[in-house]
Protein backbone atom coordinates (compact mmCIF):
# COMPACT_ATOMS: atom_id res chain seq x y z
CA UNK A 1 0.00 0.00 0.00
CA UNK A 2 3.03 2.47 0.76
CA UNK A 3 4.18 1.88 -2.92
CA UNK A 4 0.92 2.78 -4.47
CA UNK A 5 0.65 5.74 -2.11
CA UNK A 6 4.01 7.11 -3.02
CA UNK A 7 3.84 6.42 -6.85
CA UNK A 8 0.59 8.01 -6.97
CA UNK A 9 2.01 11.15 -5.45
CA UNK A 10 4.91 11.22 -7.70
CA UNK A 11 2.57 10.61 -10.94
CA UNK A 12 0.98 13.50 -9.22
CA UNK A 13 3.87 15.66 -9.10
CA UNK A 14 5.14 14.49 -12.24
CA UNK A 15 1.99 15.17 -14.05
CA UNK A 16 2.23 18.66 -12.48
CA UNK A 17 4.93 19.94 -13.16
CA UNK A 18 6.33 18.22 -16.55
CA UNK A 19 5.09 21.20 -18.84
CA UNK A 20 7.03 23.69 -17.28
CA UNK A 21 10.10 21.19 -16.43
CA UNK A 22 9.80 20.53 -20.57
CA UNK A 23 9.66 24.35 -21.27
CA UNK A 24 13.28 25.44 -19.10
CA UNK A 25 14.66 21.55 -20.88
CA UNK A 26 14.18 23.25 -24.15
CA UNK A 27 15.85 26.31 -23.62
CA UNK A 28 18.99 24.78 -22.08
CA UNK A 29 19.01 22.38 -25.20
CA UNK A 30 16.77 24.04 -28.10
CA UNK A 31 15.20 21.06 -29.21
CA UNK A 32 11.83 19.90 -27.90
CA UNK A 33 12.68 16.13 -28.62
CA UNK A 34 16.17 16.57 -27.02
CA UNK A 35 13.97 18.18 -23.95
CA UNK A 36 11.82 15.45 -23.59
CA UNK A 37 14.77 13.09 -23.36
CA UNK A 38 16.66 15.50 -20.61
CA UNK A 39 12.68 15.29 -18.84
CA UNK A 40 12.55 11.68 -19.16
CA UNK A 41 16.36 11.00 -17.76
CA UNK A 42 15.81 13.01 -15.01
CA UNK A 43 11.78 11.82 -14.02
CA UNK A 44 13.46 8.47 -13.67
CA UNK A 45 16.72 9.80 -11.50
CA UNK A 46 13.84 11.62 -9.55
CA UNK A 47 11.68 8.28 -9.19
CA UNK A 48 14.26 6.39 -7.81
CA UNK A 49 14.91 8.81 -5.41
CA UNK A 50 11.48 9.93 -4.15
CA UNK A 51 11.11 8.16 -1.11
CA UNK A 52 13.57 10.44 0.47
CA UNK A 53 12.37 13.70 -2.31
CA UNK A 54 8.98 13.41 -0.80
CA UNK A 55 9.73 14.98 2.28
CA UNK A 56 11.48 17.84 1.07
CA UNK A 57 10.35 21.46 1.23
CA UNK A 58 11.86 22.85 -2.75
CA UNK A 59 10.33 19.94 -4.93
CA UNK A 60 10.57 21.77 -7.78
CA UNK A 61 13.72 23.26 -7.12
CA UNK A 62 15.10 19.97 -6.63
CA UNK A 63 13.80 18.85 -10.04
CA UNK A 64 15.19 22.09 -11.70
CA UNK A 65 18.53 21.39 -10.07
CA UNK A 66 18.35 17.25 -11.54
CA UNK A 67 17.13 18.63 -15.08
CA UNK A 68 20.13 21.34 -15.26
CA UNK A 69 22.52 18.82 -14.13
CA UNK A 70 21.73 16.31 -16.18
CA UNK A 71 21.67 18.62 -19.16
CA UNK A 72 25.14 20.22 -18.36
CA UNK A 73 26.36 16.42 -17.87
CA UNK A 74 25.05 15.43 -21.11
CA UNK A 75 26.80 18.67 -22.82
CA UNK A 76 30.12 17.21 -21.08
CA UNK A 77 29.77 13.59 -22.49
CA UNK A 78 31.35 12.33 -25.84
CA UNK A 79 28.00 12.00 -27.09
CA UNK A 80 27.05 15.45 -26.45
CA UNK A 81 30.35 16.96 -27.94
CA UNK A 82 29.56 14.99 -30.75
CA UNK A 83 25.97 16.01 -31.19
CA UNK A 84 26.94 20.05 -30.72
CA UNK A 85 29.13 19.54 -33.71
CA UNK A 86 26.20 18.26 -35.75
CA UNK A 87 24.02 20.54 -34.98
CA UNK A 88 22.42 22.12 -38.16
CA UNK A 89 21.28 25.21 -37.27
CA UNK A 90 17.36 24.54 -37.87
CA UNK A 91 14.76 26.75 -36.86
CA UNK A 92 12.62 26.22 -33.62
CA UNK A 93 9.44 25.06 -33.44
CA UNK A 94 6.90 28.05 -33.67
CA UNK A 95 6.18 29.95 -30.25
CA UNK A 96 2.38 29.87 -28.68
CA UNK A 97 0.49 32.19 -30.47
CA UNK A 98 0.13 36.12 -29.61
CA UNK A 99 4.23 36.29 -29.11
CA UNK A 100 6.33 37.76 -31.83
CA UNK A 101 7.53 34.51 -33.62
CA UNK A 102 10.47 35.99 -35.40
CA UNK A 103 11.63 37.58 -31.79
CA UNK A 104 11.18 34.58 -30.28
CA UNK A 105 13.01 32.16 -32.50
CA UNK A 106 15.86 34.80 -32.80
CA UNK A 107 16.45 34.68 -29.02
CA UNK A 108 15.92 30.97 -28.54
CA UNK A 109 18.95 30.73 -31.73
CA UNK A 110 20.97 33.30 -29.92
CA UNK A 111 20.17 31.30 -26.90
CA UNK A 112 21.10 28.25 -28.50
CA UNK A 113 24.44 29.54 -29.32
CA UNK A 114 25.64 29.97 -26.17
CA UNK A 115 28.12 27.81 -23.88
CA UNK A 116 25.95 25.33 -21.65
CA UNK A 117 26.61 26.74 -18.72
CA UNK A 118 26.04 30.43 -19.33
CA UNK A 119 22.72 29.23 -21.56
CA UNK A 120 22.18 27.57 -18.07
CA UNK A 121 22.49 30.63 -15.83
CA UNK A 122 20.61 32.69 -18.21
CA UNK A 123 17.81 30.00 -18.42
CA UNK A 124 17.40 29.97 -14.51
CA UNK A 125 18.24 33.77 -13.54
CA UNK A 126 15.99 35.09 -15.97
CA UNK A 127 13.20 31.99 -17.30
CA UNK A 128 13.43 30.15 -13.75
CA UNK A 129 13.32 33.74 -11.75
CA UNK A 130 15.80 32.49 -9.19
CA UNK A 131 17.95 34.23 -6.92
CA UNK A 132 21.99 35.03 -7.53
CA UNK A 133 22.18 32.53 -4.38
CA UNK A 134 19.27 29.75 -5.68
CA UNK A 135 21.04 29.95 -9.03
CA UNK A 136 24.54 29.33 -7.57
CA UNK A 137 23.43 26.28 -5.19
CA UNK A 138 21.22 24.88 -7.97
CA UNK A 139 24.43 24.60 -10.31
CA UNK A 140 26.80 23.97 -7.06
CA UNK A 141 28.81 27.16 -7.99
CA UNK A 142 29.48 30.24 -6.54
CA UNK A 143 27.33 33.45 -6.65
CA UNK A 144 30.40 34.71 -8.27
CA UNK A 145 30.46 32.66 -10.98
CA UNK A 146 27.11 33.22 -11.59
CA UNK A 147 27.12 36.74 -12.02
CA UNK A 148 30.12 36.22 -14.40
CA UNK A 149 28.42 33.67 -16.46
CA UNK A 150 25.15 35.75 -16.18
CA UNK A 151 26.92 39.04 -17.23
CA UNK A 152 28.53 36.81 -20.35
CA UNK A 153 25.73 35.44 -21.54
CA UNK A 154 23.65 38.12 -21.77
CA UNK A 155 26.30 40.45 -23.52
CA UNK A 156 26.99 37.28 -25.89
CA UNK A 157 22.75 37.65 -26.20
CA UNK A 158 22.80 41.51 -27.09
CA UNK A 159 25.43 40.77 -29.48
CA UNK A 160 23.65 38.37 -31.34
CA UNK A 161 20.34 39.81 -31.07
CA UNK A 162 22.21 43.29 -32.31
CA UNK A 163 23.48 41.58 -35.05
CA UNK A 164 20.24 40.27 -36.59
CA UNK A 165 18.59 42.52 -38.73
CA UNK A 166 19.12 46.11 -37.88
CA UNK A 167 16.78 47.36 -39.67
CA UNK A 168 14.11 45.37 -38.32
CA UNK A 169 14.86 45.98 -34.70
CA UNK A 170 15.65 49.75 -34.05
CA UNK A 171 12.72 49.95 -31.91
CA UNK A 172 13.97 46.84 -29.71
CA UNK A 173 17.13 47.32 -29.54
CA UNK A 174 17.37 46.12 -25.34
CA UNK A 175 17.52 42.10 -24.76
CA UNK A 176 13.27 40.27 -24.77
CA UNK A 177 12.50 39.46 -21.56
CA UNK A 178 12.36 35.77 -21.01
CA UNK A 179 10.21 35.84 -18.42
CA UNK A 180 7.66 36.48 -21.18
CA UNK A 181 8.20 32.63 -22.16
CA UNK A 182 7.52 31.31 -18.49
CA UNK A 183 4.42 29.81 -17.20
CA UNK A 184 1.46 31.45 -15.86
CA UNK A 185 1.21 29.25 -12.99
CA UNK A 186 4.19 30.59 -10.25
CA UNK A 187 6.59 27.42 -9.81
CA UNK A 188 7.56 26.63 -6.11
CA UNK A 189 11.00 27.90 -5.11
CA UNK A 190 11.01 30.70 -7.87
CA UNK A 191 12.08 34.25 -6.72
CA UNK A 192 8.86 36.34 -6.37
Amino acid sequence: MAKQTRDAEFTEFVAARAPWLRKVAYLLCGDWHRADDLVQESVTKLYVRWSRLSRLENLDGYARTVLVNTFLAEQRSPWGRWAARRRTGAVPEPAAAGTDLDLSVDLRRALAALPPRQRATVVLRHYCDLTVEQTAAALGCSTGNVKSQTSRGLDALRRSLGQQDRQDRQDRTDLPNLRDLRPAVPVEGAAS
